[in-house]
């Protein structure tokens, strides 16, 4: 639960954030967050963003990078020179920030007509062959009315023996990533909320998850080991990144949407996310991950992160609110 000490800070804040903070932690009356949230297309952040849209639909003229991009630097590795001022980043934004669609009235048609990836000029609303942006095509595409059931039926198609998804299936890994899996579950998620979903989506949303819940969300299934040190950092904006803040928030909107109450093997997981919480409530920024931004939409590494709070705070009311066995 929110302390009364952060509720002023809280609300002082982008109506990107404020509205989510209005409706899942001071659970205000939908009028009050539904005003605050239709503020996200004409104030701060939101604003921001669709003013700097490119008559073509895009945004930095491209679809995952911008235009003129030298892909010499990626050295064919994930790395530090990624930019975040792409179309698939600016939509991401836009609709996490809960952007009412209306605002992007026609950008779906655009994207269709100018927009292809950078991988072999595939068109855009088809998707390419990453799992992470195809869930994003997903979850935009939903969103902006385009459509999208072909890649869906894609995800169906390219779960991997273990149950979840990696990226680098295309250069033959047949293990599942922790990353690839979390993005991947939140397209899925999505076009079940939006459309009811079919058999064969459900049955591959509850395989991923179960491919991380197996892991505690954090550990290795063949040692019992931590994954990795980066399964305990938080930072925000989240990205591609995994964290068990990010897992954790994930599972929080996947069983409200399916009825269901946590599950006990997030327990650790949760703990991990508690541990981070500051004496007064607050979450810490982390390290973010390096490249060129239009803004900045939260504070420096260290500082208390009004995002972070948002995010932590409403996992460990809704996991604390979980109904709890006698001995």
């Amino acid at each position: 639960m929110v302390t009364e000490a952060l509720i002023p800070w809280l609300r002082d804040s982008d109506p990107a954030l404020r509205w989510q903070v209005e409706r899942d932690l001071l659970h205000e009356p939908p009028e009050v967050w539904e005003a605050t949230r239709a503020r996200v297309a004409t104030e701060g952040f939101g604003a921001r963003l669709l003013a700097l849209q490119d008559p073509d639909g895009q945004w930095a003229g491209g679809a995952f990078f911008p235009a003129g991009f030298d892909f010499a630097t990626v050295d064919g590795a994930q790395d530090n020179t990624q930019p975040w001022t792409a179309t698939t980043w600016t939509l991401n934004s836009l609709r996490e920030w809960g952007l009412d669609a209306a605002a992007l009235r026609g950008t779906a048609e655009l994207l269709d007509k100018n927009c292809r990836w950078e991988y072999e000029d595939l068109p855009y609303w088809d998707g390419e062959v990453d799992c992470c942006i195809n869930a994003w095509t997903v979850e935009n595409g939903l969103w902006l009315g385009a459509p999208v059931t072909g890649i869906v039926d894609w995800f169906v198609e390219h779960r991997l023996p273990d149950g979840g998804w990696n990226c680098e299936w295309i250069e033959g890994s047949t293990r599942s990533s922790f990353h690839s899996t979390l993005n991947s579950l939140k397209g899925l998620l999505a076009y079940d909320v939006a459309t009811g979903g079919t058999d064969a989506t459900r049955a591959a949303r509850r395989g991923g998850e179960e491919y991380l819940l197996r892991r505690g969300l954090l550990r290795r299934l063949s040692t019992g080991e931590p994954v990795a040190p980066w399964v305990g950092r938080f930072a925000y904006p989240f990205r591609w990144f995994y964290s068990v803040l990010n897992a954790a928030d994930y599972f929080r909107r996947a069983a409200l949407f399916d009825g269901v109450p946590p599950d006990p093997r997030m327990a650790e997981a949760i703990e991990l996310v508690r541990a981070a919480r500051q004496p007064d409530g607050t979450w810490l920024q982390g390290r973010t991950l390096p490249g060129a931004v239009w803004f900045e939409v939260d504070v420096p590494e260290g500082e208390p992160s009004k995002w972070l709070t948002l995010s932590g705070t409403r996992v460990l009311d809704w996991w604390d609110a979980r109904p709890v066995s006698g001995p």
